[in-house]
């Protein structure tokens, strides 16, 4: 009976790739569950150690990779950020960090106040929980350096953004965060913490400001090929606009 669960729940889904493979790694999977939730591994860390597993092991993706990414483009997410402040202040900076320091959500939730630079030129914060030798630090605009600085009201320690317990927010609770205020927001797109990298990304290689190596080191990425990506996303949308721009122009 148990048997022939599986390959349904996986039809009704409409996925047949889970259907083909779900029988035979079901119990490779439960031992995986078990094995991260011993140690605590959040999501960057278990993409890491995916990662790091495939190139151990030699594998190679069948097919082609995408070689492009979502994104949400500059005017969406003042959108978002403009509305999240007026529903949750609080929240609204944490977004407007999120998104302005470009990190990954588990190095956001691990910000310190120790880690915070707000008088350099420019303002800068100290990632430090990063994947292996992309700890850095990443420049942040004055104006949200000085929201910091009214947000921490004095205070010289501990979380940058610190729950009602003095302890550091979960990576599920700013996801939960970042798709509820998007909704309510109206933004169709189904938008995450990840996406917001994304957007930062896209949008300073759109702006033409910003090499491709410094975003490179902005982001953490250990590959330039990696950070590749968001150039051809930036490419993608800049033939979107010229068609829109010029649909109406005869030739």
């Amino acid at each position: 009976m148990a048997g022939r669960s599986r390959p349904k729940r996986a039809k009704v889904r409409g996925n047949s790739m889970k259907a083909q493979f779900a029988p035979g790694l079901a119990d490779i999977v439960l031992e995986t569950v078990r094995l991260w939730r011993k140690h605590h591994l959040g999501y960057d860390q278990t993409k890491y150690v995916v990662e790091q597993v495939r190139r151990r092991l030699k594998l190679q993706p069948l097919g082609t990779r995408r070689r492009t990414v979502d994104r949400l483009d500059k005017s969406e997410v003042e959108q978002l950020i403009r509305h999240t402040y007026q529903s949750h202040n609080k929240y609204g900076l944490m977004i407007k960090t999120l998104f302005l320091s470009g990190s990954r959500v588990d190095e956001f939730v691990h910000i310190r106040v120790e880690d915070l630079h707000l008088d350099a030129d420019p303002p800068q914060i100290y990632l430090s929980h990063c994947k292996k030798e992309s700890n850095r630090y990443v420049p942040v605009l004055p104006t949200l350096a000085q929201e910091l600085r009214t947000h921490l009201n004095g205070r010289r320690s501990g979380y940058l953004f610190e729950t009602n317990r003095n302890d550091r927010y979960s990576v599920r609770t700013v996801q939960s965060v970042v798709k509820l205020q998007a909704q309510e927001a109206g933004i169709e797109k189904r938008v995450y913490p990840h996406l917001l990298r994304h957007s930062i990304a896209t949008i300073l290689l759109d702006s033409g400001e910003v090499p491709i190596d410094q975003v490179q080191k902005f982001l953490g990425h250990l590959q330039l090929s990696t950070t590749q990506i968001y150039a051809e996303t930036s490419i993608r949308a800049l033939g979107e606009n010229y068609l829109r721009a010029m649909s109406g122009t005869k030739s």
